[in-house]
């Protein structure tokens, strides 16, 4: 089976270069209102989806929780476990098959870590297992791009020099599709890599919710969980309640 884009980039260390301003205090900032807002219990059982290297994960288990964290990329997986402690453990796997039962309070997929797949089925499954993870009444928290800004607002072009590496990026409407290519040159070698995510709008997010069992119960529009417009917002952050596995 060929290798996905998201395999390949997510596992390379210029993955890591190219997004080096993700900071930490732009998730723990994040962190810090959904928690506010959601005031989980101590005892609560947190479960971060594509956590990548676990910043959002290792922030929270700071605040007393215990939090899994599971992504594909085994590279990411690695760096991550040198951060886990009794009660944060990190695990490879793909949010696409199933994961615990009636297990997690709550379930965090922040960051646009969606999206990848290139059937609406497989999306759909893999909701489908982050609700069968959740206990009953159990909450998910759902971070994506606000797609209706983004295609209107794409910069199609640009060039990023980190790390003396000089980064080429161009971005497209392709179908369905938001993609993405990064080319670069590094120690006389030439690299090219993609991102794919899906044009998934609030509607089709609705109606994905609604057939894997979630109900939207809240809707933001950016990191301060300000009200969600679909013309301004940044972001589509949702917070969606379990209602049937």
């Amino acid at each position: 089976m060929p290798i996905k884009w998201f395999q390949s980039w997510f596992n390379s260390p210029y993955y890591h270069i190219l997004y080096h301003q993700r900071n930490d205090a732009e998730a723990e900032f994040f962190i810090d209102n959904l928690c506010a807002f959601l005031k989980p219990n101590s005892q609560a059982r947190l479960l971060d989806i594509a956590c990548g290297r676990g910043r959002h994960a290792i922030y929270l288990n700071k605040k007393g929780y215990e939090v899994t964290g599971i992504d594909l990329s085994e590279a990411n997986i690695r760096f991550a476990k040198d951060f886990e402690n009794d009660k944060l453990h990190f695990y490879k796997h793909d949010m696409r098959h199933l994961f615990f039962v009636n297990y997690f309070d709550i379930a965090f997929n922040l960051f646009t870590s969606f999206g990848y797949f290139d059937s609406r089925r497989d999306h759909l499954k893999a909701l489908t297992m982050f609700n069968k993870a959740l206990k009953k009444d159990g909450l998910l928290v759902f971070d994506y791009l606000n797609m209706q800004k983004i295609v209107h607002h794409l910069s199609h072009q640009e060039v990023k020099t980190v790390e003396g590496i000089e980064f080429h990026i161009t971005k497209k409407v392709t179908g369905n599709k938001i993609v993405k290519t990064i080319d670069f040159e590094h120690q006389n070698k030439v690299y090219g890599f993609k991102e794919e995510v899906m044009a998934f709008s609030k509607a089709d997010f609705n109606d994905l919710f609604a057939e894997s069992g979630f109900e939207v119960v809240h809707e933001f529009g950016d990191y301060q969980l300000q009200a969600f417009d679909e013309k301004t917002s940044d972001r589509f952050v949702v917070i969606c309640k379990k209602t049937h596995a």
